[in-house]
């Protein structure tokens, strides 16, 4: 039985969130650009909850611009689709399912691009989302006028267009953007494109006054792990399996997170969705959450990296499951935390982030590889970090000894060996390729191993920096690379490092 509407009062004796009939005809008042995954998982997810609470009474509209398949899949389902949420939240094992009936229809931009351009006639269409990747959000000047325009950019200024001429240029009509993708200040970066594609294609100054002033383009951060599953995988929380076909299903794990910066009352009345889940937060600014995701969750993974892959763990769940390790993550979390506190990040919000980080970590459910968190390590660790150190020192006096453990088992797993110019390391009997960017660098470093600490932390081109201007942190990492080098990076070792 494949999930569609007619099929839904069949699963009412399930253990699974069902949608009430009468929602299938609430309003469209989102389009969203985008159908993939962490759009379904985090944005959808939210106005489906605010839905069933009847909280926000909207649906959503979403467009497809990328060619294959899809659109047939939304189209079978009634654009239904389970969520299963999966994990551990405040200590306990979450296993929940709902089906989500938040979108309403789908659309390709390459076939309907004019039905597209007539939704931005529905006054109640008050909300843009998107997620193009990284990629959509650049400058690239493109005909607004084509059918459709060849860019993100240029498909929603064509849009806004269109809603600025059926509304006359009427300032209650702008709309609020939001875009997902993972960029800093993607909401300034897409206004500022839009601005400039509104001047190369010619649009006249009324609109563009209209663009920038009845128009919020706001400044988002999203983090959830949103991962595709099998309907003959899933199970509800009897054990059993679910009795219906789901191709769209997806599986989350119960952290959730979508900051939006504003301050502006109307954005705020008009995302009433919000307050239906504590994982939406409005606020005048992103910047804490972002040091924090950076920081504590993107900057532990990081710098534990290289000791879980050289005590043979594969994915993160495992290693947590091992005491020494997770004792070491904690305390990396701790001194993170210790070297970013500020007026806007306190001890509490440290504490709170690092705990939900920690059941991430350890979720049973999904499979996160060491080895995929290991690509383009070098440039990982400087974006996420190396600006710890200078913040580290402006409030202590010795060295951060979990940082200096990361950074020393990093440069033992960067000690390769070179076949046909790759890199390879090895890892107990086995061997897997270092796809760094960095690695023939500190394959020379490692020519010489009695200066290896020396040369790798003073050259500014790997990290921006000569990393041995912090008092103590060359010793430190020298003597734990030492420890590594004699007696192997295992876990059972940390009475050797002295942390």
């Amino acid at each position: 039985m494949l999930l569609t509407k007619y099929n839904l009062q069949e699963l009412v004796s399930l253990d699974v969130e069902l949608p009430q009939i009468e929602s299938f005809d609430l309003p469209e008042k989102v389009i969203q650009f985008g159908t993939g995954m962490l759009l379904r998982g985090l944005p959808d997810f939210f106005i489906d909850k605010a839905n069933k609470k009847n909280m926000f009474n909207g649906r959503v509209l979403v467009v497809k611009s990328t060619e294959g398949t899809g659109l047939d899949q939304f189209e079978q389902q009634d654009d239904l689709y389970t969520v299963c949420t999966k994990g551990i939240e405040h200590g306990v094992i979450v296993e929940k399912y709902t089906i989500n009936n938040c979108i309403s229809r789908v659309l390709s931009a390459k076939g309907a691009w004019e039905k597209v351009l007539e939704a931005a006639h529905q006054p109640e269409l008050q909300i843009v989302v998107s997620n193009t990747t990284e990629a959509g959000i650049v400058p690239d000047y493109c005909d607004v006028s084509a059918m459709p325009p060849s860019t993100f950019p240029g498909k929603l200024l064509a849009l806004l267009y269109r809603r600025y001429t059926i509304f006359q240029g009427d300032g209650r009509y702008g709309m609020v953007i939001l875009p997902t993708e993972l960029i800093t200040d993607n909401g300034d970066k897409l206004k500022q494109i839009i601005l400039d594609l509104a001047e190369e294609n010619g649009l006249d100054a009324a609109f563009k006054n209209w663009l920038e002033n009845a128009n919020y383009f706001c400044n988002t951060l999203v983090d959830r792990i949103v991962v595709g599953m099998s309907p003959a995988t899933a199970s509800n929380n009897l054990g059993s399996a679910l009795p219906y076909e789901d191709k769209l299903m997806i599986m989350t794990e119960p952290f959730r997170l979508w900051a939006i910066e504003t301050d502006s009352e109307r954005v705020k009345d008009i995302l009433s969705f919000a307050p239906a889940d504590h994982g939406v937060i409005l606020a005048p600014s992103i910047e804490k959450f972002k040091q924090l995701k950076l920081r504590i969750l993107n900057g532990s993974h990081t710098l534990s990296c290289a000791l879980a892959l050289l005590n043979g763990f594969q994915t993160v769940g495992e290693a947590m499951e091992n005491e020494g390790f997770s004792s070491y993550v904690s305390g990396l979390m701790r001194e993170i935390g210790a070297a970013i506190l500020d007026n806007e990040i306190s001890e509490d919000d440290v504490s709170s982030f690092s705990s939900h980080v920690l059941e991430r970590f350890k979720n049973p459910f999904l499979k996160h590889q060491w080895s995929s968190i290991a690509l383009n390590y070098t440039a990982k660790i400087k974006m996420r970090a190396v600006g710890l150190l200078s913040a580290w020192y402006e409030k202590n006096q010795g060295a951060p000894v979990y940082l200096a453990l990361g950074i020393a088992v990093y440069l033992k797993l960067m000690q390769t060996e070179r076949r046909n110019n790759s890199y390879f390391t090895t890892l107990g009997e086995t061997s897997f390729e270092l796809k760094d960017t960095y690695a023939s660098v500190l394959y020379e470093y490692w020519e010489d191993p009695e200066v290896i600490v020396q040369r790798a932390l003073q050259d500014a081109s790997l990290w921006g920096e000569d990393l041995t201007q912090y008092p103590g942190f060359h010793d430190c990492v020298e003597r734990f690379l030492e420890i590594v080098d004699k007696q192997g990076a295992l876990v059972t070792n940390f009475k050797e490092y002295g942390i």
